[in-house]
């Protein structure tokens, strides 16, 4: 049946994929974003669809319109964005979400909160099962993201204990793919835009820290899946590819990939950068079935191709994500 679904942050890179797959099952979709950064050219092949409309809206004040389901997505994820004005990312985290539950409690609407692999911190146990508590650093730099997300989780809860809302809580790990912003500071994308323009690749510490990293269409399979459990599953759940890679590692791959002959800069790491990061996803999949299917290479070969495809020639790849 088709469902009136508003996705928040919905012309962001996860969002707009989001976004497109709703639209494609037929739903009618509502794409809430300020342009942060999100880009409109994101959902541009969505506009004119008569069963998706763009809103310009910060989550930040209440939103009133009928739905029967709401994906959270809205907030900044990378932290030079997030970092860039850290009391807004707060503000969005945790005044976003109470907007967002109102509008839930009124409209009987099931939501969703794309929650984060940061609730984790630097975690001191290996690989981060959904009942680990953390390591967070709450003055830190990454605390605005880090607590506002954790906030926003115990919001989510309460709303379900105190009112019985309809919750999904789902932790997502490093995504990548297609639509990522070239200036957004996190590896992939970093590595990539440097590689092609022939640059030295930056790699904090001694590149031996881990990430995972799920392709953005497993990612979106995994929102849907848990979106779709029953009422009594809440999360919060992890989502990513639990296939560890050092950072160093990945640096080799991209630039052996794009063929350039980059050097490695090595730079002191950031505050509060973790060291390792992996998620047992053994609980979603129990739920769901669902697992990633993407391999990474074959999603970096798409990934490098979607950046090579949006440089204009002659033209610096930074300049891409300069306007919305």
């Amino acid at each position: 049946m088709e469902k009136r679904i508003l996705v928040s942050g919905g012309s962001g890179f996860l969002g707009s994929h989001l976004c497109e797959r709703l639209v494609a099952q037929g739903n009618d979709v509502l794409c809430v974003d300020n342009y942060f950064t999100g880009r409109k050219r994101n959902i541009a092949h969505l506009i004119g669809k008569p069963n998706f409309e763009a809103m310009r809206h910060d989550i930040t004040f209440p939103l009133y319109v009928e739905v029967d389901e709401i994906y959270n997505m809205a907030c900044p994820a990378s932290p030079r964005h997030y970092q860039h004005d850290p009391v807004q990312t707060t503000k969005t985290s945790v005044v976003g979400a109470i907007n967002l539950l109102g509008l839930a409690k009124r409209t009987g609407a099931k939501i969703l909160q794309a929650s984060t692999s940061e609730i984790y911190g630097d975690p001191d146990i290996h690989p981060q099962t959904e009942d680990y508590w953390g390591n967070v650093n709450t003055i830190g730099p990454r605390a605005c993201y880090d607590e506002g997300k954790r906030c926003a989780e115990t919001l989510f809860s309460d709303y379900h204990r105190q009112h019985d809302l309809r919750v999904k809580i789902v932790r997502i790990f490093n995504t990548y793919g297609p639509r990522m912003l070239p200036d957004d500071g996190r590896v992939v994308s970093n590595f990539i835009v440097q590689a092609l323009n022939e640059k030295p690749i930056t790699v904090y510490g001694e590149g031996k820290q881990t990430r995972s990293f799920c392709y953005v269409d497993d990612m979106v399979d995994a929102l849907m899946a848990v979106m779709a459990t029953p009422d009594d599953v809440t999360g919060p759940v992890n989502a990513g590819n639990p296939e560890e890679v050092e950072i160093g590692e990945l640096a080799r791959r991209i630039t052996d990939k794009v063929g350039a002959a980059a050097s490695i800069e090595y730079q002191e790491s950031p505050v509060d950068d973790p060291r390792r990061r992996c998620p047992d996803i053994s609980l979603i999949n129990k739920l769901t079935g669902w697992s990633p299917k993407v391999p990474l290479s074959l999603g970096l070969d798409r990934t490098i191709s979607y950046f090579r495809d949006e440089a204009a020639p002659g033209a610096s790849l930074h300049s891409l994500g300069e306007s919305a």
